[in-house]
């Protein structure tokens, strides 16, 4: 039986073992950590309507449902072209006919980045927002400033919808508490248009939501560094702030610098629209691992890199087999999401025919929870998986 090894147990590496399994492989997924992690509803912590262990699924939970094998151990060292891999621990693993890359990204590292967090890294630190936050309202008053950046090397690498959701969510909280009078909450971002990328109807719909809810905007000027107290930019100005909500920009994975795979100039692994790898055999990219094709518009987000998986585990059955067939990611590159705002939520979708931005007043809230309902249990097998899901 041919061996396939899948690296990281995020959306994409999770996806791609279960879709392997189903072709009947033998199939073997390494993590960092020992749960899959929901980041779409990973929003809910700060404001403690959901804890960690809420979005979170055991992966040997998951390993034990679709036969795969798992290994929790941070992969330390990856040569491409010799398909090894070298763990934490200094177990290495070199018998694998195929290696799907699905390691993820790093974050771009801006000076002062320890006096901000970020509900899109480490679970740990959504948890800490939630303190953080507590502990101003038990304070009743206090300056809040959430936002993301951008990298200029590549603007697929940006994760802009998880700010927004967690600082409406952040103002609906506040609201429920009847202390957002005695808060100011800020938005702020480097470029001139953040959100850009859904669309000008979205745009004018998001600045109708900012002055509905009061909340200022600082954007426009880049990001110098971070203090203790605030956020300083470019044009030598300060946005004072008590709790700093920071999502950097994504770039390529450490790992992948010296595995001898070629990356794009932000660090991203090239590949052609199968996640395949020109040059080396047997190695596929997926996820946040792999630079995305498409029109800058293009957004690195959870359901293309669930459809890389399947494809990736389509095009090695295939392959196995000698059959010339592939299927490619790029029909379904699109933007789509459920903007949650804590008492509702918007329906964001983008293609290349434009975007567009839907209000769904109450029941948007409530449709995303569902989704994340869906999403832990139709991955543990106990309710079907949806066509095209």
């Amino acid at each position: 039986m041919n061996k396939v090894l899948v690296l990281g147990g995020g959306f994409a590496g999770v996806e791609a073992a279960i879709y392997l399994r189903k072709q009947d492989l033998d199939v073997t997924l390494v993590s960092d950590r020992d749960y899959f992690y929901i980041y779409p509803t990973s929003i809910w912590i700060p404001t403690g309507d959901v804890t960690r262990e809420d979005v979170s699924v055991p992966l040997d939970k998951l390993a034990m449902k679709h036969g795969f094998k798992l290994i929790v151990d941070p992969v330390e060292q990856f040569d491409a072209q010799s398909k090894k891999v070298t763990l934490q621990s200094g177990r290495i693993l070199d018998e694998f006919a195929y290696i799907v890359v699905a390691l993820g990204q790093d974050k771009m590292q801006h000076k002062g980045i320890e006096h901000t967090l970020t509900i899109c890294g480490k679970p740990e630190e959504a948890t800490a927002l939630y303190e953080r936050l507590d502990a101003l309202i038990q304070k009743r008053e206090g300056k809040i400033a959430m936002g993301f950046g951008g990298n200029p090397k590549d603007t697929s690498a940006v994760r802009g919808g998880p700010a927004f959701e967690v600082l409406f969510n952040v103002d609906t909280y506040l609201k429920k508490k009847g202390v957002r009078d005695n808060f100011e909450l800020t938005f702020f971002a480097p470029m001139e248009k953040p959100g850009q990328k859904m669309g000008e109807k979205a745009l004018v719909m998001m600045e109708k939501m900012f002055k509905m809810t009061n909340i200022h905007k600082k954007v426009g000027s880049k990001i110098t560094h971070f203090e203790e107290d605030g956020i300083c930019f470019e044009d030598e100005t300060k946005l004072e702030s008590d709790l700093t909500m920071f999502i950097s920009a994504g770039t390529g994975h450490n790992i992948l610098k010296e595995s001898g795979l070629p990356l794009s100039d932000a660090g991203y692994v090239v590949t052609n629209e199968y996640n395949e790898i020109e040059g080396v055999d047997g190695v596929y990219a997926i996820g946040d691992s792999a630079a995305l094709m498409g029109p800058e518009w293009r957004a690195k987000q959870g359901h293309v890199a669930e459809v890389m998986a399947k494809n990736a585990a389509y095009n090695i059955f295939n392959d196995i087999q000698n059959i010339d067939s592939k299927q490619s990611y790029m029909d379904h590159l699109n933007i789509l999401c459920v903007m949650d705002t804590g008492n509702g939520a918007a329906f964001v979708y983008r293609s290349d025919k434009g975007g567009k931005m839907i209000p769904l007043p109450i029941v948007g809230h409530w449709m995303k929870k569902m989704w994340g309902w869906y999403c832990r249990y139709s991955k543990l097998g106990k309710i079907p998986r949806l066509p095209g899901m």
